[in-house]
């Protein structure tokens, strides 16, 4: 038995690989016998992942058409960060309160390391490298929690969000250097150890990230674009590197 439930959590974890390499597509239409050949996983553990998925809202059965991914439409947009900003005010709270200095500095240099490589060139690896830290990033957040059952449904809800940003909210280069200063101001927010000021900065991180996907301009909240220097947050070392940060170039 834990050895099919083991072929049915791979399974689960090439479905999300297919979504991230786009070889599965909102909306598309997909048969047990392609999901096979897109995972490499054997025919049942797929029967039972379209189970699991058919639960999770990933896809439909559609009769004499076959499986249905997911469409993208207002609804899912609405629902899927509805779902991140209710989850992740109390998540952003609880880690300014609780998080070790040692994960604002680790967040910091991570953030700080794709920006000095910007600066030499935004390529393909880069867009992958700093989408993986977004991803990350909020999810240990919510981590922080110390709640399995919220940690869980939070990442079936981050399967629905990489569906849209297969079309809408994915890294573009132009978007690379903002979107890493505006993780900065909300790293920033959470090192002051306010709860307060933390869980208002990710809340206008993920409403900006919900506007664009609605076509509401480009999800870089003003408000904290504004507090987005680049530079380490309160309370972590400083270097060399802060020094010449204030004369890289901004992508727009």
């Amino acid at each position: 038995m834990n050895g099919f439930l083991n072929l049915r959590e791979q399974a689960y974890l090439q479905f999300q690989r297919g979504l991230i390499a786009r070889d599965i597509r909102p909306g598309q239409f997909v048969s047990q016998r392609e999901l096979t050949e897109i995972t490499g996983m054997p025919l049942g553990a797929i029967r039972e992942l379209v189970l699991r998925l058919e639960a999770d809202g990933l896809i439909r059965t559609v009769p004499q058409r076959g499986i249905q991914i997911r469409e993208v439409d207002v609804r899912l947009i609405r629902d899927s960060f509805g779902f991140r900003l209710m989850i992740e005010r109390e998540a952003a709270a609880a880690f300014a309160r609780s998080a070790p200095d040692t994960a604002f500095v680790r967040l910091a240099d991570e953030h700080e390391a794709v920006l000095v490589a910007a600066a030499r060139g935004v390529t393909e690896a880069l867009i992958a490298q700093a989408q993986a830290l977004d991803d990350n990033m909020h999810c240990d957040i919510v981590d922080s929690l110390g709640n399995e059952m919220i940690s869980s449904a939070y990442r079936v809800n981050m399967l629905k969000i990489r569906l849209v940003r297969q079309s809408e909210t994915i890294i573009y280069a132009n978007l690379v250097v903002p979107v890493m200063r505006v993780h900065l101001a909300v790293i920033e927010a959470l090192a002051s150890r306010d709860a307060r000021r933390a869980s208002a900065a990710m809340e206008a991180h993920i409403v900006g990230s919900r506007d664009r996907a609605l076509g509401f301009g480009d999800g870089i909240p003003a408000s904290l674009m504004a507090k987005a220097a680049p530079k380490k947050p309160a309370g972590t070392r400083s270097s060399r590197r802060d020094d010449k940060s204030a004369a890289r170039p901004r992508t727009t």
